[in-house]
């Protein structure tokens, strides 16, 4: 059932499929789909959009994204506010108040895996684990649980714990750490020139021994391991998230139309593999790019198979 799939996952343009995502979804069979507001406007309906998507693949257990931090990040905006209850919140609530935080911090995975569930949707992509570093680009800011170290560290394992309990699986991210970052990835390529030295200590050390089956790479270039790729399209990093960080599940790439960047689609997306990502992500539902992704990912690997089998296990 899973094999036949290619090693990339799609945004959708609108509320419900359309007749030419249909056929995209059908011909090309990418590993997964991930949601955003755009695909949101009620539950019930957000619901009718994902079993479509499973009904394509006859899988229930289908991966379904969506990008649910809380705070600014929130996909269910047009369902419910998270406005108040950004990483920060948790990250200060756990210094300052540990039992509080213990049952706030459950309560709000609860519920956000509730609703997850009611739309159809298994994967979120949380926890950020990238370190809030003053002066940097707000682009983390407040969706960064602390500046220390330590509390994100243990943030993250509950956190990765608590979803998995709840049968929806995790995607670490921006590894192997995005907060030192001084432009918008989105927008600009951030290079980052501390030694290998202090990362390991410090931005490196938050994304180690994690229980996640996913985590996403940072369009960030390391100017100590390799001066001329970002994270995604390097070697050089990704050997070193797989040997020194220890991240042995699925590496997805960032968003491969995201301006840091600077190839064309067809060079973002064989550079990404031929770097040793495992899974090319695509968000903006472009169905021409779309395309363009799809014919340059491979089909899934035996390794990608394996891991997608071990979270099916977590689902019910």
């Amino acid at each position: 059932m899973i094999k036949n799939r290619k090693s990339f996952i799609v945004g959708i343009k609108s509320l419900k499929l359309s007749n030419n995502e249909k056929i995209f979804l059908t011909t090309h069979k990418p590993w997964g789909v991930i949601l955003f507001s755009r695909n949101i406007k009620s539950i019930k309906q957000t619901k009718t959009l994902t079993d479509s998507i499973k009904k394509i693949f006859k899988d229930n257990n289908y991966p379904i994204l969506i990008d649910q931090e809380g705070g600014r990040v929130n996909r269910l905006k047009n369902i419910i506010s998270f406005d108040n209850l950004t990483s920060e919140f948790f990250g200060d609530l756990y210094e300052n108040d540990k039992m509080k935080f213990d049952i706030i911090y459950k309560l709000f995975v609860d519920k956000t895996c509730y609703l997850l569930k009611l739309i159809g949707a298994n994967i979120n992509t949380v926890p950020v684990l990238d370190i809030r570093v003053k002066g940097a680009s707000n682009i983390i800011g407040d969706r960064s649980f602390s500046k220390n170290k330590k509390i994100i560290s243990k943030i993250g394992d509950l956190c990765i714990k608590l979803f998995h309990e709840n049968s929806i699986g995790t995607v670490i991210k921006h590894i192997p750490g995005h907060g030192l970052a001084n432009v918008d990835s989105h927008n600009y390529t951030p290079i980052i020139k501390k030694s290998l030295k202090y990362l390991d200590k410090n931005d490196f050390c938050t994304f180690k021994e994690k229980n996640s089956f996913f985590a996403m790479t940072g369009h960030v270039i390391y100017q100590s391991i390799d001066k001329v790729n970002t994270v995604t399209h390097s070697r050089e990093m990704i050997k070193y998230i797989r040997n020194n960080i220890g991240f042995k599940n699925i590496l997805i790439s960032d968003d491969l139309s995201m301006k840091s960047l600077k190839d064309d689609m067809k060079g973002n997306t064989t550079k990404a593999f031929k770097a040793g990502c495992d899974i090319a992500l695509h968000c903006n539902g472009n169905i021409n790019e779309m395309k363009i992704v799809a014919n340059n990912s491979p089909l899934i690997s035996k390794f990608i198979i394996k891991k997608t089998s071990q979270f099916y296990k977590i689902l019910r």
